[in-house]
């Protein structure tokens, strides 16, 4: 039996560590998450032995994106208690976040262990595993590599558009749709190789019909759409060229909730992946003496406050020219309209707008946080299929006037990297796990000197020394980079040598951020910071066409 005096200095300490957590836990319903995680790190250094702190550690940090600690935090609430059920839900959650879906399957079948008769335990487990069922069938069926085409060969939006001719083709699809053969022929993934071998006589009988017309008919089928009907009123594309005019049009449009015709879409999806094909993975920008350059940071889906900017600071031309650094897409829902008015821009003036890849221009986000419900709903698969295509071959990072490097992420695992080696990256894929290209997209500053581990759980933490050591290799005098909200939507870090800026305010609508934007002036580039506030959307909730387990624990 402890003494008196120990009994009491545990109790003490006890009452003191619950008190932290009631703090933490105020702080988290306000939603002031770092608060909330300062508070419960508190309440673990008074009494590291409870699991429910690490718990609650672990949920404030998922809040943040930063999934690799939660996943430690979740992991040391389950070692202090192995029977704490929402230590597992906790690390579940964060590995889907984080699109480990066999690891979170393990650990929501332990808490439907734990608590058998719990309906909520039932049904995250139940999506769970249609998720991980689901990657699996696509596996199955996925095609190697070597053997993929580009989905650019089966699209031709001048054909699409002129194709009026085509009645006899339209009377075979009728006939195919009463038949039941547009099934097999659609976009549904094959089940049986009965299927497989229908559609591949239907090919066949297509093309001793048609002969030449096969294509066509391939195109009009695939993409699902014929001539611009006579009574689309919205914006339209004369001839090839993208105007100021119709982009006008276009953004009008979609602050009215009204729609694109697909074939525009597809032609703008189309010039942009020819522009960006002939770009660098590292590309340098020229700003002329008493010229200025606009950096603008995540927009993360939020058209009205892309918008905003452009009414706080003017429109893309070659004389207002801006950067956009990354993740344009994902959790907010109107990743369709932000993405395709940048795209139309650039299409427009090439040397007017700058895009650079962030890690949520992936397969792998787009697939858990909306984009690709937001395509597939809006547009098609195609369409998916077409921007998973073309964001791999936006470019890396890029370089103004030799002095500030842009980049989504951050910086490297290894010192002595230099620019010809971030321009030699064969960027054309999806990024790997570790590597320069992993690193460019996901990587966050620290405070401390040196390098750690990622709180994200990919990529890594690097300091100030990092920061300097790269820019004197490279002869360069600032790092600017986004991929991480802030309260006033920016921050200055490593002894000035490093900027963070986040364009999305009011991130999720729950954050409560500023939004904020850098214009530099030739020729010092000395940044002048712009901040916002966030302004009314229509009512559509953030992550509305996220995967369903995702929304179900936001």
């Amino acid at each position: 039996m402890p003494p008196p005096s120990m009994a009491t200095e545990n109790s003490t300490n006890a009452s003191r560590a619950e008190e932290l957590k009631t703090l933490a836990n105020e702080a988290f319903k306000a939603h002031k998450y770092s608060q909330a995680i300062d508070l419960y790190t508190q309440a673990i250094e008074v009494d590291e032995h409870n699991a429910v702190y690490w718990a609650n550690r672990a949920f404030a940090h998922t809040k943040l994106e930063e999934y690799g600690s939660a996943i430690q935090d979740a992991t040391q609430a389950i070692e202090i208690d192995p029977r704490y059920s929402k230590g597992y839900y906790r690390r579940g959650a964060a590995h889907m976040a984080m699109g480990k879906f066999k690891e979170a399957l393990k650990d929501f079948q332990q808490v439907k262990k734990l608590c058998p008769n719990d309906p909520d335990a039932a049904k995250k487990l139940k999506e769970c595993e249609k998720v991980v069922m689901k990657q699996k069938f696509e596996e199955a069926i996925s095609v190697p590599e070597s053997e993929k085409r580009s989905v650019v060969d089966s699209i031709d939006y001048h054909t699409i558009a002129r194709s009026s001719s085509g009645m006899e083709i339209k009377a075979v699809i009728a006939v195919a749709v009463k038949l039941r053969w547009w099934y097999w022929w659609s976009e549904e993934p094959l089940r049986c190789k009965d299927c497989l071998l229908l559609r591949t006589l239907i090919i066949g009988i297509i093309r001793n019909v048609f002969g030449s017309k096969l294509r066509l008919m391939m195109e009009l089928v695939g993409v699902g759409i014929f001539d611009v009907e006579p009574q689309y009123a919205g914006a339209r594309i004369e001839g090839d060229v993208v105007t100021l005019d119709f982009v006008k049009k276009m953004m009008d449009d979609f602050k009215n909730q009204k729609s694109l015709h697909k074939r525009y879409a597809y032609q703008i999806i189309l010039q942009i992946r020819e522009l960006l094909l002939a770009l660098p993975s590292l590309v340098d920008i020229t700003v002329p003496n008493g010229k200025h350059f606009t950096v603008c940071g995540d927009v993360h889906g939020q058209f009205f406050d892309l918008i905003n900017i452009f009414e706080l600071n003017g429109l893309p031309s070659e004389d207002n020219p801006y950067l956009f650094n990354g993740d344009f897409v994902d959790r907010g829902s109107f990743s369709l309209e932000v993405i395709l008015t940048l795209f139309a821009f650039k299409c427009m003036s090439p040397s007017a707008i700058y895009l650079s890849r962030g890690n949520h221009e992936t397969k792998s986000m787009n697939k858990i946080y909306g984009f690709e419900g937001e395509v597939r709903s809006k547009l098609s698969d195609k369409f998916v299929e077409l921007f998973a295509e073309v964001f791999c071959c936006l470019p890396l990072a890029h370089v103004i006037n030799e002095k500030v490097f842009v980049v989504h992420g951050g910086l490297f695992s290894v010192d002595g990297v230099k620019l010809s080696d971030i321009r030699a990256i064969d960027r054309f894929c999806e990024p790997p796990e570790e590597g320069l290209m992993c690193e460019l997209l996901w990587s966050d500053p620290q405070p401390q000197l040196g390098r750690g581990p990622s709180k994200r759980g990919v990529g890594l933490s690097f300091g100030a020394d990092v920061t300097e050591r790269f820019l004197q290799d490279n002869n360069l005098d600032l790092v600017v980079r986004s991929h991480e909200v802030k309260d006033e939507g920016y921050e200055i870090e490593h002894d000035g040598k490093l900027i963070t800026v986040f364009s999305a305010p009011n991130y999720c609508d729950q954050m409560g951020n500023k939004g904020a934007f850098i214009r530099f002036e030739a020729p010092n580039l000395k940044p002048n910071i712009v901040t916002f506030s966030a302004v009314p959307h229509p009512d559509v909730k953030p992550m509305a066409y996220a995967n369903n387990f995702l929304r179900m624990y936001s």
